[in-house]
């Protein structure tokens, strides 16, 4: 047995990459458990593990006192200094107390420790290698299918794909090879479970990333995504060097590097725009394949604003099912509200007028105030004529005299 459980440890530190030191730490301590639960033994034990020749030695630990309570726990200074004339109160001794079957038990419960050992260690493994790989692309074979999952082989281990991950123009079948986006990776009880994705913003950025090199050297950006999987995407970049058009490097000569990235996600539309921090500017990019004549921000809401497009475009900016419009305001993060050119004109002039009723009536006001005053004059004149009347009269009478 020692010779065999020398050879297991050094296999399992070869081949799977595990510490011999910690599969015997777990040797010793799973060792103590057997001894006390075979044994009825609860005093305390040591189990020790001889690397050099593969023997295990069971010890009871009992401490020096001067009077004995407790002979399993504790052992006399007399008993003690018949043992070795160093020991002092308080001291610990080592009594071997290996039963002479104890062999089979540490047999048994050595494989145990090294089964469980070696499957946390590959369950580590995988995890530590798939970890590395969350938030990127990778490649995998679809194995299987159910009501909530399909199953996609990655090497060593099965990713999930859920159904909100699943691409609803898409039907997979076994043996298919998919590029799939790690949304993250666990590391659960029964295993490491990894998490994938065929609708997550991501796997465009990164599909772009394959194929555009200035965007996987940084020279061109992808600023932001708008997704509706299998149906249709915005992306908006931006140049980092003032000589590349972020817009044609994306699509590429005649299409084909956009194209490619359409091909992979079954021919899901893409909608390539500039970003720009002019955000009236960005919003009527946005809004492509539609001309923009103007955007009105709200005053009362910062992330809401009034777009006007052309009579004839209205339909084209609002999209299939308000698409476009819905893509542009989750890519630009403003409340669109899109109006054609002739109803915004209506409405301007329904402002205008009511505007001109609210000061015709300012005006109305202001005149009815005007002949009061007038009144007030006359009021007056009719009070002094009485005056001048009675001055005239006297004048008369003089003359008569």
């Amino acid at each position: 047995m020692s010779k065999e459980l020398l050879g297991a440890l050094d296999v399992l530190e070869t081949e799977k990459g595990i510490d011999k030191q910690v599969v015997i730490d777990a040797l010793e301590a799973a060792l103590v458990s057997a001894y006390k639960r075979n044994y009825d033994q609860a005093q305390n034990v040591e189990v020790e593990f001889d690397q050099r020749k593969g023997d295990i030695h069971v010890y009871a630990v009992k401490k020096v006192v001067d009077q004995v309570y407790d002979s399993r726990l504790e052992v006399g200074l007399d008993e003690a200094l018949t043992i070795n004339k160093g020991y002092e109160l308080g001291d610990d001794i080592k009594f071997e107390v290996t039963p002479k079957n104890f062999g089979r038990i540490a047999a048994q419960t050595a494989k145990q420790v090294i089964l469980q050992r070696v499957r946390e260690a590959e369950r580590n493994i995988i995890y530590n290698q798939y970890s590395q790989y969350e938030n990127e692309i990778v490649t995998g074979e679809v194995e299987r299918q159910d009501s909530r999952f399909v199953y996609v082989s990655l090497g060593k281990v099965e990713a999930v794909m859920g159904r909100q991950d699943q691409m609803p123009n898409e039907t997979y079948r076994i043996h298919d090879r998919v590029k799939v986006y790690v949304t993250r990776v666990e590391n659960a009880t029964k295993g490491p479970q990894v998490f994938v994705s065929r609708t997550h913003a991501d796997l465009l950025k990164r599909l772009f990333e394959q194929e555009v090199p200035e965007i996987y050297d940084g020279t061109v950006e992808i600023m932001a995504i708008a997704r509706e999987a299998g149906d249709r995407a915005k992306v908006a970049v931006r140049s980092n060097n003032p000589d590349i058009d972020p817009v044609g490097t994306s699509v590429g000569p005649r299409g084909q590097r956009v194209q490619t990235i359409v091909n992979e996600l079954g021919g899901e539309n893409m909608d390539i725009v500039e970003w720009t921090d002019d955000e009236a500017k960005f919003i009527a990019n946005a809004l492509n394949p539609a001309e923009v004549l103007d955007v009105i921000f709200d005053p009362n809401n910062e992330r809401a604003c009034e777009v006007i497009v052309p009579d004839y475009q209205l339909s084209l900016a609002i999209g299939k099912r308000g698409q476009n419009a819905r893509l542009a305001a989750k890519l630009t993060g403003y409340k669109i509200d899109i109006k054609s050119e002739s109803e915004a004109s209506a409405i301007m002039e329904v402002d205008e007028a009511a505007d001109e009723a609210t000061t015709g009536a300012t005006v109305s006001e202001d005149d009815a105030t005007e002949p009061a005053a007038e009144t007030v004059a006359d009021d007056t004149t009719s009070e002094e004529t009485p005056v001048n009347d009675a001055t005239t009269d006297v004048a008369s009478d003089e003359s008569a005299e």
